[in-house]
């Protein structure tokens, strides 16, 4: 399953239909797209910073609630990603988590949060030890996050990085410019920027559209 995860009001219904185009034309694996809100009971997760309601998917009943069977991949993007390359290698791996790395440049967490991949029933702890208390006795940069929640509690995870054509535009690894790389397959655009900031580039208004 290929998820993205909506709440507040910072991204509009275009970004959705956009992403689930590019995923569209770069995957061709059978697959399903779901956008996830979250349930009531974590209403309070998206009063804060930190992402937290995506934990949610490694909670196995959630899982099931989704129609999701034990061993199946899980996949969730940023709303914010530009595909720009095939997606089917990227997500034929047999880890139990994998998650994007290497590309902060400030924060010193070598995970990134923009892209990661579950195999459904693994890290369950990730859920069921989360509570803010416990998200914050864990080493952070400017507040607690989930992608510092991760390296927590799974700081042996697999990595995609740049080499595999995914990378974060204009942060570490980023060439000089703003070119696309030849081997990029995602882009993600962490902090306060997004694909709408940069569509006069070609490979933006390229990949980034409906």
């Amino acid at each position: 399953m290929i998820t993205t995860w909506l709440w507040g009001r910072r991204y509009g219904p275009d970004y959705v239909v956009r992403l689930a185009a590019g995923v569209a034309r770069h995957l061709k694996q059978p697959y399903r797209f779901a956008v996830m809100r979250p349930e009531p009971a974590d209403g309070p997760l998206t009063e804060i910073s930190g992402c937290f309601c995506r934990l949610r998917s490694f909670d196995p009943a959630w899982q099931a609630r989704q129609g999701i069977a034990e061993g199946d991949r899980l996949v969730c993007l940023d709303l914010d990603m530009v595909i720009t390359g095939p997606l089917d290698a990227l997500f034929d791996r047999p880890e139990p988590f994998t998650i994007l790395q290497g590309v902060n440049s400030s924060n010193p967490c070598s995970f990134n949060g923009s892209l990661w991949m579950l195999r459904a029933g693994q890290h369950a702890e990730v859920w069921q030890d989360f509570s803010l208390a416990e998200a914050a006795r864990v080493p952070f940069f400017q507040f607690p996050d989930d992608q510092a929640w991760f390296a927590a509690k799974i700081p042996h995870a697999a990595a995609w990085t740049d080499v595999d054509g995914v990378y974060a535009f204009k942060k570490r690894n980023w060439p000089k410019g703003d070119a696309l790389p030849s081997n990029a397959r995602v882009v993600a655009f962490p902090g306060f920027r997004d694909p709408s900031q940069f569509g006069h580039l070609d490979w933006v208004a390229q990949h980034w559209r409906a």
